[in-house]
């Protein structure tokens, strides 16, 4: 089985790593620098992705694509391995809903899962198994977030992956479920204290539902993002000022990018919270950053190269799969929570 994976930043280096202990695995990236540094485990190509003929033509030679490009390039990625019958696990994010090309997937007999990752993925994954056993939601309430061991002032925050798409969290409209209707708000008007585990941040509603708003009937449903309390309302103030205009962007980010980048190790968190009229479910992750990597470039590619070996193995159906199909299935929400298990992220589940 080849496998191609798409990306050598942080996500796409842990799932090559992970990946290349058992199969024939290439890695395809636009910096050499990236590249050279899984020449002993796995081949390498240099490719821009931008190149959409040559990127085509790399593809036909493999049999499973793992996506960890940018999420602007996610949707063509997808409707690429339709069109040459061939299997995707996508840890993309993109910003288009990828359920409307079920269809096109189907037809090809391929199999594909869209948002592999950690949040939306696991996140996703854990309120799909509470669904499978309860049914109807009465309220499921996502809290996840990266953020720095050791926060530094003014901004409390570190750069995890790209500086734009941190940005876009706090300009993008969230999507969330009240009274069983999808409704917009601003992410920065609504900042609330939270306690998740031993620590006491603040929250403020982000787009990580996805799928869920289409596959799941709640009467409440909300992923929140965690942050160290100080930062949102600098952002706020950013925002409301301006600053984060497509003309100032870039700029904005020449001044703010540099105290967001700091030696500190991150932190993963997650605390799931699920009720309905016959049962309940909990889910809490934590984990730090070890060795070479993130803790949430390892969180996200762990989970992907999860779901990667289980399409490998054939244990995923043909289709288009979300993340909380996946988890309706008991054996294969078990498999990826014990695949994090023993890469040493805590992770407890619960529900009755």
């Amino acid at each position: 089985m080849r496998v191609l994976v798409l990306g050598a930043g942080g996500v796409g280096s842990v799932v090559a790593e992970e990946l290349s202990a058992g199969y024939d695995v290439t890695v395809a990236d636009s910096d050499p620098g990236r590249l050279s540094r899984f020449e002993p485990v796995a081949r390498t190509v240099l490719v821009d992705a931008r190149d959409t003929a040559r990127l085509a033509e790399l593809v036909k030679g493999f049999d499973v694509v793992v996506d960890a490009l940018p999420g602007s390039l996610g949707y063509w990625v997808l409707k690429l391995c339709a069109k040459l019958r061939r299997n995707l696990v996508d840890v993309s994010f993109m910003p288009e809903d990828p359920l409307p090309l079920s269809r096109e997937v189907e037809e090809a007999g391929i199999a594909v899962v869209v948002d592999a990752g950690f949040a939306p993925g696991l996140s996703n994954a854990f309120v799909g198994r509470v669904y499978a056993e309860f049914g109807e939601l009465e309220r499921a309430v996502i809290n996840v977030g990266g953020i720095p061991k050791e926060p530094r002032p003014p901004l409390y925050h570190l750069v995890l992956f790209s500086p734009y798409d941190l940005i876009d969290e706090y300009l993008r409209p969230a999507r969330l479920v009240r009274d069983y209707r999808v409704v917009e708000v601003d992410p920065l008007s609504v900042i609330e204290k939270v306690r998740v585990g031993p620590f006491e941040l603040e929250r403020f509603p982000t787009d990580g539902l996805r799928t869920l708003l289409r596959t799941v009937r709640a009467r409440e449903m909300v992923e929140y993002t965690l942050r160290w309390p100080g930062h949102l309302e600098r952002m706020r103030v950013l925002k409301e000022l301006g600053f984060f205009k497509p003309e100032n962007l870039a700029r904005t980010l020449e001044v703010i990018l540099p105290l967001m980048q700091y030696d500190s190790p991150d932190i993963s968190l997650m605390e799931v919270a699920i009720t309905s009229s016959s049962g309940w479910g909990r889910l809490y992750l934590y984990d730090e950053a070890t060795g070479s990597h993130t803790s949430m470039a390892r969180v996200t590619g762990f989970v992907a190269s999860a779901t990667a070996r289980l399409l490998i193995e054939g244990k995923l159906p043909r289709g288009l799969t979300p993340p909380e199909k996946l988890g309706a299935d008991r054996e294969l929400f078990d498999y990826v929570v014990e695949y994090l298990r023993a890469r040493g992220v805590r992770v407890e589940v619960a529900y009755q």
